[in-house]
C-alpha cells in the first residue's frame, strides 16, 4: 500500500510537468499552477506577510496559498525571510529573478485588457493597480512631465515619479509629492480607466485630491487602454 501511494504521488508530479524542452513550457512548469502568477504579482512591489497576501487575494485559501508559496520558493522565484527587530516578522519576497518577470505581467495585461469579456468591476488590489500604471503609461502623453504623485491607500502609502516618459512606483513617504490621491484602488481605477470625473468622485466622498489639481487632471489621462478585440461570430 505504501509503495502504491508513493507511485501515485510520483505520477501526480509527473502529470504537472509538460515534459517539453520549450522554455515557455518550462515557465508553465514553474508558475503555471492556479494562483501562482497572482502571488507573484502581489509581491512585485516588495515583500508581504502571509496575512497580507491572503487579504489581497480574497479568493485563495490558506492551504492553497501555502502550497503556492512553497512551490515558488522551491523554484527560486521567491524567498522567505524575517524582518529585523522590532518587526521580527516573516515575509515573502521575490528574488531578483522573480522581479525580472514583470514584463510578463505587462504583456499579459495589455493583451487581456483587449478582451471584450474583461470585467473591471471585480476586486482590484493595490499591486494590480500600480502594475497597471507601469504597464499602461503612454510615454508620449507623459512627455515633459517631471512630477511626484503620492497615493494613500488605507494604511499604505506609495510614491510614483514620472519623468522622461517613464513611471517608477514604490512604497514610501509622501513628503515631497506634488500631488496626492487618497482612495481605494477600484476608485482610482475608475478615474483613470473608467473616465469618471475626479470632481464627481470627490463629491461622493470616495476620493480626496491634495496638491496640484491641474497635474491631477493630466495624470488620469496618461494611461489609455488598448482597443477591445473584435468578437468573432
Amino acid at each position: 500500500m505504501k509503495l502504491e501511494k508513493l507511485t501515485e504521488k510520483s505520477e501526480a508530479r509527473s502529470r504537472r510537468q509538460y515534459e517539453d524542452a520549450c522554455a515557455a513550457a518550462h515557465a508553465l512548469d514553474l508558475v503555471g499552477e492556479r494562483w501562482a502568477l497572482l502571488v507573484m504579482r502581489e509581491l512585485m512591489l516588495g515583500p508581504k506577510r502571509f496575512s497580507d497576501l491572503r487579504e489581497s487575494l480574497p479568493g485563495i485559501s490558506a492551504n492553497v496559498l501555502t502550497q503556492r508559496l512553497e512551490g515558488l520558493e522551491a523554484a527560486g522565484v521567491l524567498v522567505r525571510r524575517k524582518l529585523p527587530p522590532p518587526a521580527a516578522i516573516q515575509v515573502y519576497e521575490l528574488t531578483q529573478w522573480g522581479y525580472e518577470s514583470e514584463p510578463i505581467f505587462q504583456a499579459l495585461g495589455r493583451w487581456a485588457a483587449r478582451s471584450p469579456a474583461h470585467d473591471p468591476t471585480l476586486p482590484f488590489s493595490a499591486a494590480s493597480f500600480f502594475l497597471s500604471l507601469r504597464t499602461m503609461l503612454d510615454p508620449e502623453r507623459a512627455r515633459g512631465i517631471d512630477a511626484r504623485v503620492g497615493f494613500r491607500l488605507a494604511e499604505e502609502t506609495f510614491l510614483a515619479h514620472i519623468t522622461d516618459g517613464r513611471i517608477e512606483i514604490a512604497r514610501g513617504a509622501l513628503g515631497d509629492a506634488d500631488l496626492i490621491f487618497a482612495g481605494t484602488p477600484p476608485v482610482l481605477a475608475g478615474a483613470i480607466y473608467g473616465g469618471q470625473a475626479l470632481e464627481a468622485i470627490e463629491q461622493a466622498g470616495a476620493l480626496k485630491v491634495e496638491g496640484d489639481r491641474a497635474l491631477a487632471q493630466r495624470f488620469v489621462g496618461l494611461f489609455p487602454l488598448p482597443p477591445k478585440a473584435e468578437r468573432t461570430a
